[in-house]
């Protein structure tokens, strides 16, 4: 996986190559995947989410660049891979679940600096947006037009710009999904 997915995708930070390495990827999907759970492909961890291939979180975890000074808030899609990579790297982590994510309100002085979301969305909820400290940064997957991205962003007044940086595979999370209407 390292060698033959990781850096010939870019995915080159030692202390990153160092913690995926250390962490078992098969104990993070459903027991008839374990065989393949390193497959450059997404894997389902139940009817409505996947784990995304290793260099998903590989280049999500890259551009994050976490660190202990970091109070992330990781919406995680199912498997807690992404989770258990970043635990040790960060001073607080908080885990939620996409639907969660969605409905439950920030709690009084509860800000985090970090937001890695383990899947693509279409939209960021306010919900999620208020649990952000001002200068937060945002890492997840982004669709649009069909066509999801990995991307990045910062909270700054009190809104969240995403920019996309490169087309690869994120699952979806049907959770985060924009609301579908008529338009010319």
């Amino acid at each position: 996986m390292v060698e033959s997915q990781l850096r010939t995708s870019g995915v080159n930070a030692e202390w990153l190559l160092r913690r995926m390495g250390e962490v078992a990827r098969e104990q993070f999907v459903p027991a008839a995947a374990s065989g393949y759970a390193y497959i450059d492909r997404a894997i389902a961890i139940d009817d409505a989410h996947m784990l995304a291939a290793p260099v998903v979180q590989g280049m999500m975890l890259q551009e994050a660049q976490p660190t202990q000074e970091d109070r992330v808030l990781l919406v995680d899609c199912g498997s807690g891979y992404l989770a258990e990579l970043v635990r040790p790297l960060v001073g607080l982590l908080e885990v939620v679940s996409p639907n969660e994510a969605v409905t439950k309100a920030r709690k009084s002085g509860d800000f985090f600096t970090l937001l890695l979301i383990d899947g693509a969305v279409e939209q960021l909820p306010d919900s999620l947006v208020s649990r952000l400290a001002e200068g937060a940064r945002v890492v997840t997957g982004l669709v649009q037009n069909g066509i999801s991205r990995l991307a990045i962003g910062r909270k700054a007044a009190g809104e969240v710009a995403l920019f996309p940086l490169a087309e690869i595979g994120i699952p979806s999370l049907p959770e985060f999904a924009a609301p579908k209407g008529w338009r010319f």
